[in-house]
C-alpha cells in the first residue's frame, strides 16, 4: 500500500513552501525506504520552488541532500538494512546502460538522469518529491553509505554543495604543487576550499567582500584576493594551474582567465546562463588554456567523497533550523545571510497535523 506521508511543498511560483502531503510509491524488489532525519537547503530549491528554471511541475517538494535511516528493503537489496544510516544526492535513477552510466557517471546519462525531485520515475511515470519529507523510496543504485565518522546534520550537504566542488577537482587530478583558487565563499565555495587543501594545493580565495581573511584562512586557504582590487589581479597574471567558480550570477570572467598559467583550466559550477559581460576568447587560444563546467558527480564518485571526508574530517559548515522556517531561511539565503548551509532538522515536521 502507497504511503500518505508529510512534506513541505510549493504549489505555484509565488507560495510560500508550506506543509503538503505526498504519496510515496510501495518498495519495488530493489527499493530503499528512508526515514529523512536532515536534509539540506540548496539555491537550487529556491530555483525550483518558484519556477525560475520554467520547467517546475507543482506541487514540488525540494531537497537532495538527504540523510536518513533505512526502515525497509526491498527483496532484492543486500547492500542495506534497516537501521542504517544512508544519504540520497541530486539523482534517484538513470537509464543504467549508456556509456555514461557504464562508467559511472549517471549526472550525464544520455538518456536523462532523474533527478530527486521535479523529476518524472522512469517507471510508472509519477513525480519525484524530495527530501522537504518524512520518508522517500529510491532504487538501492541511488543511496550512498554514511561513513560512521561523519556527522549526519553536518553531511547532508555534501551530497550537492560537496560533490558539486570536490568532482571537479578530482577530474583535473588536482594535488600537492597545484595552485588552486576558489572564486566565492558560499555553500559551494567553502567546501572547494577544504577539499583543494585537503588534496595538497596551495588554495587562494578570490572574493567581491572585505573581512573575508580570517574565515577563509580558518576554513583552509593559504591566502584571500579582492578580486575588485585591479593592481592585485594584474600580479596574479599567469599564476593558476586550476580556478574553480561557484558563483551563481553573472560576473567578468576575463581577470580570472588572465590568472590562468599556459594549459590552465577554469571551471564553472555555479552559473548556469549566458556568460556577461562578453568573455574574451583570445587568452584561451594564445594560451591553450580551458573554460569548462562540471555537474555535481556520479554515484561511485559520491561515495568517494563521502568516504574522503571521513579520512580527512572535512564536513559542511551549516545551520540547522526547523522546517517551518525554510521561507525565512531562503530569503537569508537571497541575501548571503548564511554560513554556509542550512540544514532541516526534519523531526521538526512531526509538530504538524
Amino acid at each position: 500500500m502507497s504511503m500518505n506521508i508529510r512534506s513541505f511543498a510549493a504549489t505555484a511560483e509565488t507560495a510560500p513552501v508550506a506543509l503538503h502531503h505526498i504519496i510515496r510509491r510501495d518498495p519495488r524488489e530493489n527499493d530503499v525506504v528512508i526515514n529523512i532525519a536532515y536534509c539540506g537547503v540548496c539555491h537550487s530549491d529556491i530555483h525550483q520552488a518558484r519556477n525560475e528554471w520554467h520547467n517546475t511541475i507543482y506541487p514540488v517538494v525540494p531537497g537532495h541532500e538527504i540523510i536518513g535511516q533505512v526502515t525497509a528493503v526491498g527483496t532484492n537489496v543486500t547492500k542495506f538494512k534497516s537501521g542504517d544510516w544512508v544519504g540520497v544526492g541530486c539523482m534517484v535513477d538513470s537509464c543504467q546502460h549508456c556509456a555514461s552510466c557504464a562508467e559511472g557517471l549517471e549526472q550525464f546519462c544520455e538518456n536523462g538522469a532523474t533527478f530527486t525531485y521535479n523529476g518524472k520515475d522512469r517507471h510508472d511515470g509519477s513525480m519525484t518529491y524530495g527530501g522537504y519529507s518524512e520518508q522517500i523510496v529510491v532504487s538501492d543504485r541511488f543511496v550512498l553509505t554514511l561513513p560512521e565518522k561523519l556527522d549526519p546534520k553536518s553531511a547532508a550537504p555534501l551530497l550537492c554543495a560537496g560533490i558539486t566542488t570536490y568532482s571537479p577537482l578530482r577530474h583535473w587530478n588536482i594535488g600537492k604543487g597545484h595552485k588552486v583558487a576558489i572564486v566565492g565563499l558560499g555553500g559551494l565555495g567553502h567546501m572547494g576550499v577544504k577539499f583543494a587543501k585537503a588534496m595538497g594545493a596551495d588554495v587562494t580565495l578570490f572574493t567581491r567582500s572585505a573581512g573575508k581573511e580570517q574565515e577563509a584562512l580558518r576554513l583552509g586557504a593559504d591566502r584571500v584576493v579582492l578580486s575588485t582590487n585591479p593592481d592585485r589581479m594584474k600580479e596574479l597574471v599567469d599564476h593558476f594551474d586550476f580556478i574553480l567558480d561557484t558563483v551563481p550570477h553573472q560576473h567578468d570572467l576575463n581577470p580570472y582567465i588572465a590568472a590562468l598559467k599556459r594549459d590552465g583550466v577554469h571551471v564553472l559550477v555555479g552559473l548556469l546562463e549566458p556568460i556577461e559581460p562578453a568573455f574574451h576568447s583570445g587568452p584561451l587560444v594564445r594560451r591553450r588554456k580551458t573554460l569548462a563546467g562540471s555537474l555535481i558527480g556520479g554515484i561511485p564518485e559520491t561515495q568517494e567523497m563521502l568516504d574522503f571526508c571521513a579520512q580527512h574530517d572535512i564536513t559542511c559548515d551549516v545551520e540547522m533550523i526547523n522546517i517551518q522556517d525554510i521561507n525565512q531561511a531562503y530569503t537569508r539565503m537571497l541575501k548571503s545571510d548564511v554560513k554556509y548551509r542550512f540544514v532541516i532538522d526534519m523531526k521538526s515536521i512531526e509538530v504538524e497535523a
